[in-house]
């Protein structure tokens, strides 16, 4: 911290194509400077750093939100003692109440302040909240064009139901509650499994269980063989394949899984893994 020259300034949830554009605009000794509001869900607590290779540093919201601006200024400034430039976005305010703008900010620092325009996806505007939309209407390829990546949930294995190696398939179970769920069903993705390298090509289903006891869970099949997952899991999310739907039967949800099984085994075929 103490050898930063720049720092960009914001929420940051997602690590989106936005947010990248604001950390182009960093230096060598650039730093980014999170303002931790308590309800990010796209990338929370300390997920965002697997999306950049700069320092990310976290400020929360409720030590900072009683500062007038020239109270924020100084914080940064004993923060950052060798700061020149500061990068924020075009809808960028802080301060008690969020009275300040950038236009402030231009005024209280004597260093040099970027303001990054509106960055746009196809003429429209790309947003936190627009992604979080997209995701909870099962709009998998739309909200990963605007992330510039898979969106991802990493979670602590638990253990299942106990029939899917049994009567249907093997998978593996995650907990992410701090994560936010897309829609529920059955979804195209990659995973990681504890600590390796690569990521796996996988069916997995995010919802609740409808055909056997109805309970909500996050379940991911490997495709290319018997893995052993023994703390977490890493789940990346390319695509929707159906949503959610009641079975009469374990044979008919079975039926069901082996068609979601080519779906995703085609799809992820063509993708370097």
């Amino acid at each position: 911290m103490k050898n930063s020259t720049s720092i960009a300034i914001g929420g940051f949830d997602g690590m989106h194509i936005g947010h990248q554009e604001l950390f182009r605009n960093l230096d060598e000794n650039g730093t980014i400077v999170v303002i931790e509001t308590g309800y990010a869900n796209l990338t929370p607590e300390q997920h965002r750093q697997k999306f950049t290779d700069k320092r990310i540093i976290y400020l929360k919201l409720e030590d900072i939100r009683h500062l007038d601006g020239e109270g924020f200024i100084a914080l940064l400034q004993m923060n950052f003692p060798k700061l020149n430039k500061i990068i924020v976005g075009y809808d960028f305010h802080f301060g008690k109440d969020r009275r300040y703008s950038f236009d402030d900010l231009r005024e209280m620092f004597e260093g040099e302040v970027v303001v990054v325009d509106e960055v746009k996806h196809k003429n429209d505007s790309v947003h936190s909240h627009k992604i979080r939309a997209k995701l909870k209407l099962g709009d998998i390829t739309g909200a990963n064009k605007f992330l510039g990546h898979n969106y991802t949930i990493i979670g602590k294995q638990i253990r299942g139901q106990g029939i899917g190696a049994k009567e249907l398939v093997a998978t593996i179970n995650i907990h992410a509650p701090a994560f936010l769920m897309p829609k529920e069903g059955v979804y195209v993705t990659l995973t990681r499994i504890d600590d390796e390298e690569h990521f796996h090509p996988s069916v997995s289903f995010v919802g609740h269980r409808v055909t056997t006891d109805g309970s909500f869970s996050i379940e991911t099949h490997i495709l290319d063989g018997k893995v052993l997952c023994e703390k977490n899991a890493d789940i990346r999310f390319v695509n929707f394949i159906r949503e959610n739907k009641k079975f009469e039967s374990l044979e008919e949800l079975n039926a069901a899984i082996k068609t979601d099984i080519a779906k995703a085994s085609k799809e992820l075929k063509f993708l370097q893994l």
